[in-house]
């Protein structure tokens, strides 16, 4: 293989924790598609690192929800169905209109200031064509709202069902026009925390939660369509 683009670089950070944000951005931005099997010898060769660095990472990916092991087959990414999408964002709305409200009413002024920056960053960022940029500004907007809430308790839940958040959340931007809306729909959680107005905060976390989950699942829905419909027909020819 002669693509270089997923090649772990020589750097401080840990190399398992590089091998694992290069092979989470490539399933996040399906360059790595759903049901695809990843096999361990074409990660190394495509990372250039060893299959003990793959495995650690793959254990991570699987903890995380974005691949599954089947037996006989190995890892494959994982598939967010229809029906899981439905409860995912029933737990992330209510979580994160929590942390909404919890971030409006206790974050300091440090914390106010790193979620600004992070706004302005995805105002950047949404304006460019690359998917991955998009998704990881909207991604680290998140992890500073959870942080500013105080609550570890909090935080542990979204982070158990992170993952199948982030494949969530790339089906949802992918849609045309949905970025503008998500930056509209932020407007008015920032405004909300600006105000330091919990209750303000907590309903415009839902309402944008409710609303990404309104894109996704109807993008779903046309995937299982079309998958039916190409089965129906695979039998009618057989």
């Amino acid at each position: 293989m002669k693509d270089l683009s997923l090649r772990v670089e020589k750097v401080a950070a840990p190399l398992r924790q590089q091998v694992f944000e290069r092979l989470r951005d490539a399933i996040t931005s399906c360059r790595f598609l759903p049901g695809q099997r990843l096999i361990e010898r074409e990660l190394c060769e495509l990372l250039g690192v060893s299959r003990t660095s793959v495995r650690e990472a793959l254990r991570q990916l699987e903890s995380e929800g974005l691949i599954t092991s089947v037996p006989h087959r190995g890892p494959i990414v994982a598939t967010v169905s229809l029906e899981e999408a439905e409860s995912i964002y029933e737990v992330r709305a209510v979580l994160e209109a929590l942390a909404g409200r919890l971030f409006a009413e206790r974050a300091n002024t440090a914390q106010r200031r790193e979620l600004d920056a992070a706004f302005e960053q995805i105002k950047i960022d949404f304006k460019r064509s690359d998917a991955q940029s998009r998704l990881s500004a909207k991604t680290h907007f998140y992890a500073i709202l959870m942080d500013g809430s105080g609550n570890e308790i909090l935080m542990g839940q979204l982070k158990a069902i992170q993952g199948r958040i982030t494949l969530l959340r790339a089906t949802s931007l992918s849609s045309p026009g949905r970025s503008q809306k998500t930056l509209k729909e932020l407007e008015r959680i920032m405004a909300a925390i600006d105000a330091r107005d919990g209750n303000a905060a907590w309903k415009a976390c839902l309402d944008h939660v409710r609303s990404a989950a309104a894109v996704a699942k109807h993008i779903l829905a046309e995937r299982d369509r079309s998958a039916a419909a190409a089965e129906r027909k695979r039998k009618v020819g057989a």
